[in-house]
């Protein structure tokens, strides 16, 4: 009698670069939606704070920054009930699409010329549409492999350069169309790549294998009535809270209630994790490893992701923007970060995967990674007290750039990989979402932190950046018993 077929191994599927063939499929599907999203981010704070006579809206500028980073964290807090409708109602493929689908329609209102109204709407909808595709996405790709594929975080790092050059190429665009034609033609040519986006998923979908294509923990048959009733109530609540708001005039507070829920959102979050009966006994320790990962995260993202609000005011305001005479667009500095990424990845991918076991445990990758971004920021407090004495040289930002990309290297492609396998099986999806939430958290604390800067920007450089160094060495000395508690997970 034949052996029975289940003691084959499976051939691996290298299809894609030695990769499974659906990570082409959300690579480019990654790179147009990352595409649309960097392209409106490098122009959304110089049209807020834009003179009107220039073509912006002229809003205060340390409004302006608030709202910038406000955004950011809205945008990763609402993958929340993206990893839950994934988890229980669409699964992660369709949660993705569906999530591109208003992303598009989120930057058509940004390109019609309305105004402020236009901003907010446009906003909104993003919001929304990146909570479903954003965790979702990534939870698609740890499908691919195995848990024990020595390949996965070489993966994830490949996939993450799919953000990077979509993150490169349009800021370039978006930053020309708004210096050449207005801001409006940036914001359109970002609806179009969402567009192609989408249409590159739905081509290559029959690549991923089944990888997230049903919910693991799906709702009973009779309740997803009842989820998608709430669902409507909950975005008629929102939105009529978001119109109250505007006609009050309370922007102010809105960004402090949604500054409030970054923070409150992720402990509950952990909170019904560790208390749920479906998380079982040996991952409840991984679930306790992931908290202080999540703080570290959190530290990292809350300076980094002011690049597009704090970092952009400083290059608007104070660097030199000027190759032999001609005027470059400022929204281009935000290309610096993803071509370095782009350069680097590789070398990081390559470097990981030859040490193999020998390399940095995730906790110390975690550290390595808060001390670079804590020394980028401390860089720019000897560029800000540069810049008292006139405009001073894009040189500053490119070094700062490259100390915060390696960081970055360090921990979010790692990050999304140790996720994926910390992860509770019952809350998969949910899980990335609460990493998104690391991200939300950082910004939701920026989001009040930047009003400081326009105060004394050196200050508010070296601070914040000392703050990150010495966070990162208490991680480090602390990496061996979260180690111990990750249970075996590297």
């Amino acid at each position: 009698m034949s052996a029975p077929s289940a003691s084959i191994p499976e051939k691996q599927d290298t299809g894609f670069f030695g990769h499974p063939r659906g990570l082409s499929t959300l690579f480019f599907t990654e790179l147009w939606e990352r595409f649309s999203f960097y392209g409106m981010k490098a122009i959304l704070g110089l049209y807020l704070w834009t003179a009107v006579s220039e073509g912006g809206l002229g809003v205060d500028k340390a409004l302006a920054l608030s709202v910038v980073a406000i955004y950011g964290t809205a945008v990763y807090m609402s993958g929340v009930a993206g990893g839950w409708l994934a988890d229980r109602v669409w699964g992660g493929q369709r949660a993705t699409f569906y999530g591109g689908v208003l992303i598009m329609f989120g930057h058509i209102a940004l390109a019609l010329p309305i105004g402020i109204t236009g901003v907010y709407l446009g906003l909104v909808l993003i919001v929304f549409g990146t909570g479903l595709l954003k965790p979702n996405i990534s939870t698609v790709v740890g499908g691919l492999y195995d848990k024990t594929d020595t390949r996965r975080d070489a993966g994830f790092t490949v996939f993450y350069m799919a953000i990077n050059i979509g993150g490169f190429v349009s800021p370039l665009i978006t930053g020309a169309l708004a210096d050449g034609i207005g801001f409006h033609a940036g914001f359109a040519v970002a609806a179009v790549g969402m567009a192609l986006g989408l249409t590159q998923y739905r081509l290559g979908r029959k690549h991923l294998r089944g990888s997230a294509a049903v919910a693991p923990n799906p709702l009973p048959h009779q309740e997803k009535g009842r989820v998608y009733g709430l669902i409507a109530g909950i975005a008629v609540v929102i939105a009529a809270l978001g119109v109250v708001a505007y006609l009050l005039g309370d922007v102010e507070g809105v960004i402090l209630m949604i500054s409030i829920m970054s923070i409150v959102l992720p402990i509950a979050y952990f909170t019904v994790m560790l208390r749920s009966k479906k998380t079982l006994p040996e991952e409840k320790p991984r679930v306790v490893a992931y908290i202080p990962l999540f703080v570290a995260a959190a530290m990292f993202w809350l300076i980094f992701e002011q690049s597009a609000s704090v970092i952009a005011e400083f290059a608007d305001s104070h660097v030199d923007n000027h190759v032999f005479g001609w005027e470059f667009p400022v929204a281009w500095f935000q290309s610096i970060n993803p071509i370095m990424i782009i350069a680097l990845a590789p070398v990081f991918a390559l470097l990981w995967v030859k040490l193999g076991r020998r390399a940095p445990s995730t906790p110390r990758k975690f550290a390595g990674a808060l001390v670079l971004v804590g020394l980028s920021f401390v860089l720019m407090y000897f560029a800000s007290n540069s810049a008292a004495d006139g405009k001073v040289t894009p040189l500053w930002l490119v070094l700062m750039f490259l100390i915060m990309t390696a960081g970055e290297l360090m921990l979010s492609p790692v990050g999304l990989s140790v996720t994926t396998k910390l992860a509770p099986r019952a809350f998969a999806s949910q899980t990335m979402s609460l990493w998104f939430l690391a991200t939300s958290a950082g910004t939701g604390v920026a989001a009040q932190l930047v009003k400081f800067y326009t105060t004394s920007p050196s200050a508010y450089f070296l601070t914040l950046g000392g703050a990150a160094v010495v966070l990162g060495v208490a991680l480090a000395l602390a990496a061996p018993l979260i180690r111990k508690l990750m249970s075996g997970v590297e």
